[in-house]
């Protein structure tokens, strides 16, 4: 694995910026629509994580309701189009992030996104953040036939990178991230100011860094750890 170039692959929403402001205002003026009572970022931020269909049927599950399919297809496709307007109006990188995606670009490391948002999304938002540049492959829920936590998601995002995922590491912020990376069988780093329900120091990650200023020695250890197990 020594002469193989490395890759590291990310989670967007909650890993890289902290998109739960725009994604809640979206979901906020949807249940407005609905005459729904809109929810307050602070306790709607766990609510985000397994895509926007999900955010929606928890929306409204929190206002006492439920949805029919048929609905929430139809307020599915008024996200999308909503969210597509505002798509980077308060969202940020979190603190460390520019910085270390350049410092491992310029290790000539391979990078990219694995995110269960669509494609055209995430391209967007990146480029508008100012960092669609530093990624090799942007890969959302409808790349390929398969998304997190499918395991083939990542692996097909690794070698869109031009990457192997005996060379690969994962970084995300919730259980779906770190599940699909175990059944892949690729190292993950987690990060705890992300988007999950239950706290990733209780899903299992290899190791779990507090700030980006961090991912560097992480990155490199976990990489190390893998060589030496392969050689």
């Amino acid at each position: 694995m020594s002469d193989t170039i490395a890759t590291i692959v990310f989670d967007l929403d909650g890993t890289l910026a902290d998109t739960a402001p725009d994604l809640i205002a979206t979901l906020n003026l949807i249940l407005a629509e609905e005459g729904l009572e809109q929810l307050p970022l602070s306790e709607a931020r766990d609510l985000i994580g397994a895509g926007a269909r999900a955010l929606l049927e928890r929306g409204i599950a929190a206002n006492g309701r439920s949805v029919a399919p048929a609905h929430l297809d139809l307020l599915f496709e008024r996200f999308l189009s909503i969210y597509a307007g505002r798509i980077a109006v308060e969202t940020r990188l979190f603190p460390g992030v520019a910085a270390a995606l350049e410092r491992f670009r310029a290790a000539g490391w391979r990078l990219a996104v694995c995110t269960n948002k669509f494609e055209h999304h995430s391209v967007m938002l990146l480029k508008a953040l100012g960092i669609a540049g530093h990624f090799h492959a942007i890969c959302g829920r409808d790349t390929f036939p398969f998304s997190k936590p499918d395991p083939r998601h990542l692996t097909m995002t690794v070698a869109a990178a031009g990457g192997v995922p005996e060379a690969a590491l994962m970084v995300g912020d919730s259980q779906t991230d770190i599940a699909t990376a175990r059944a892949a069988g690729i190292p993950v780093i987690a990060v705890p100011f992300g988007y999950t329900m239950t706290p990733v120091s209780e899903l299992g990650p290899d190791i779990i860094i507090e700030h980006f200023d961090a991912l560097w020695d992480a990155a490199a250890a976990l990489y190390r750890r893998s060589s030496l197990a392969d050689s």
